[in-house]
């Protein structure tokens, strides 16, 4: 009898466990039975919709799970965020990318704490790879749309919705090399200033720093334009070689190209010089070559300012004056004795 009460006991104790496992907690705090035979039937769905996808039989998969995704409550159902998924990578497939990212929209936006949630955001990282590839999108089933401004816009929304993670990092250089790439160097330059300050410790930071540097130099449209490009560039580039010293000399970023961004802003000076020249405003000429000569002695800029300055009768200030002054005759050695008439005495 004792033995009976103790087995009995114990399969009393396996029937609570195996109707704990067929329960499941609902959104108002109470529990529920969960079918087992029902669970079975979706897990069962999604993986013949994985299957199809992989031979390649995407309509049948966007059907079958359209059809399961209007039967269920989104809120409910475990697997609503699953099936979601795969519509959006069935659609992907077959080469409807802008209708997968509405799946993987409400994935991201719904279900923020799946583990769906990171792999939508690879997904759509996917999407806008192929749109900054070239892709266009589709528009009455012929691709003649750019698919650039959606690529761009994913891009910023993966470095809002997972800030500080690997993906973002390399969302957002992408999207800097893109604008490079581009010659969009304005906006190139901005957004690798904003990755720089994101992620300072991140191992591309000497390639956004050289990007960086080239963008805003090739900027520069000439002496007759804005200059602070190049005034930004001549900063950076300092930076760079103190920060990288031996990346600098294999990239050439060294004292030669500082020498030729040096002798481009001193070239603006020239022409700035000249100008008012033209206008007889002297004053303001010989301040500005005054600048010249000093900030960039050695450039050739500053030569010719100096042959300006010559041409025109100036003096740099705080230089000595060029004029030859007037001298006065040596004075006369005093005359040696003559030796006869001392005897021949010292």
């Amino acid at each position: 009898m004792k033995h009976f009460c103790t087995a009995l006991a114990l399969c009393l104790a396996c029937g609570s466990a195996v109707a704990q496992t067929r329960e499941t907690l609902g959104t108002d705090g109470t529990w529920r039975p969960l079918s087992p035979a029902s669970g079975s039937a979706d897990e069962a769905l999604m993986n013949q919709a994985r299957q199809l996808i992989a031979q390649g039989k995407t309509d049948q998969a966007v059907s079958d799970l359209t059809k399961w995704l209007e039967r269920q409550d989104r809120v409910r159902n475990p697997w609503y965020p699953e099936a979601l998924m795969l519509r959006a990578s069935a659609r992907l497939a077959a080469g409807d990318e802008f209708e997968s990212l509405y799946d993987f929209e409400q994935v991201i936006r719904d279900y923020p704490g799946s583990e769906n949630f990171v792999a939508a955001l690879e997904k759509e990282y996917e999407v806008a790879e192929l749109y900054l590839k070239g892709r266009r999108k589709k528009l009455l089933g012929l691709r003649l749309e750019s698919g650039i401004p959606v690529a761009t816009e994913i891009l910023l929304r993966i470095n809002e919705r997972l800030p500080g993670s690997r993906l973002a990092e390399r969302s957002l250089l992408r999207l800097a090399d893109y604008y490079y790439e581009q010659r969009e160097l304005e906006l190139a330059g901005e957004t690798y200033d904003v990755f720089l300050s994101l992620y300072p410790r991140s191992e591309h930071r000497a390639k956004a720093l050289q990007r960086r540097v080239y963008a805003n130099i090739t900027r520069f449209k000439g002496p007759a334009f804005d200059a602070t490009p190049l005034q930004e560039a001549q900063f950076q580039i300092e930076d760079f070689q103190r920060e990288f010293p031996i990346e600098a000399q294999r990239v050439g970023m060294t004292d030669a190209l500082a020498a030729r961004v040096e002798e481009s802003r001193a070239e603006q000076l020239l022409l700035v010089a000249r100008y008012y020249l033209e206008d007889g405003d002297r004053p303001g000429a010989k301040l500005t070559l005054s600048r010249l000569i000093r900030t960039y002695p050695g450039t050739g800029a500053a030569q010719r300012g100096l042959e300006t300055f010559e041409k025109e009768g100036w003096t740099l200030p705080g230089a000595p004056d060029s004029t030859p002054a007037t001298t006065p005759p040596p004075t006369p050695a005093p005359a040696q004795p003559d030796a006869k008439a001392t005897g021949g005495a010292p």
